[in-house]
């Protein structure tokens, strides 16, 4: 059983601000829903026995576009409501829905953020890939959008971020550095679902790396593999959003 989840409760406030009025930026288009980035994510080429939606800001609006106009995969679909959209960070979404799941009999999960328009091609080789998978772009890394990784001397993996989007910092010798495509799979169900009882409750009101490194950071290089998206927006604002074309190729 393979598993999507995708978490868009977030507040939307720099979309928001660069359209001049409160919006879901998920379910954000100019022609039809087809244009919408949730729309796009979830129509991508890879075959999924169910989507976990992980919903907060206009929820209700989400919940009214999901029965209404995903009605080819309402079936497949499992909403989940985040009431501490505005108070906790990005983690506890992805806590919410690894608790949704916890006891499916699944036997991987790929999780994406819910604000990225990526290529087909790119998100197929994550569908068809056999391990772990950690993806990049090949846009700038830039403290005020990027979520950056780094090899550190003997390959591990390490997450940085800076809610505040002002600076990042490495305090260590690196092999290299690369910025995230924030879609990572989990091929390993009994290794995600031991993570997921060992972080702290607390912990999962910050991002949503305290996972990621958590599963990520230990494993080998035989143990993962590396996807580079060949396109790739992080849609924080709507000149963003039109830099994508969703029924193609960004532009």
């Amino acid at each position: 059983m393979r598993i999507l989840i995708v978490t868009v409760a977030g507040m939307s406030s720099r979309f928001s601000e660069s359209l001049g009025h409160p919006c879901l930026k998920c379910l954000y288009y100019e022609n039809g829903i087809e244009d919408s980035l949730l729309y796009n994510m979830l129509h991508q080429d890879g075959e999924f026995d169910y989507y976990v939606i992980v919903g907060g800001f206009m929820y209700n609006t989400l919940k009214a576009a999901l029965d209404n106009d995903f009605i080819c995969l309402k079936e497949k679909i499992i909403l989940v409501k985040n009431e501490h959209y505005a108070d906790y960070g990005s983690g506890y979404s992805l806590y919410l829905a690894l608790q949704q799941i916890q006891g499916m009999n699944f036997d991987e999960v790929i999780f994406a953020e819910g604000d990225l328009f990526v290529d087909r091609e790119s998100f197929r080789k994550i569908c068809d890939n056999t391990t772990n998978v950690i993806t990049c772009n090949t846009e700038p890394i830039v403290a005020s959008k990027a979520v950056a990784f780094y090899f550190d001397r003997d390959y591990g993996i390490h997450y940085i971020y800076d809610t505040d989007h002002s600076i990042l910092e490495i305090k260590e010798p690196f092999q290299g550095i690369y910025n995230s495509g924030q879609i990572w799979k989990f091929a390993d169900a009994d290794r995600l679902k031991k993570m997921m009882k060992r972080i702290p409750e607390k912990a999962w009101e910050g991002t949503n790396l305290v996972l990621i490194q958590e599963y990520f950071g230990p494993l080998t290089k035989n143990e993962y593999d590396i996807v580079t998206f060949r396109k790739w927006v992080n849609c924080n604002t709507i000149y963003d959003y039109k830099k994508c074309d969703m029924r193609g190729d960004t532009k």
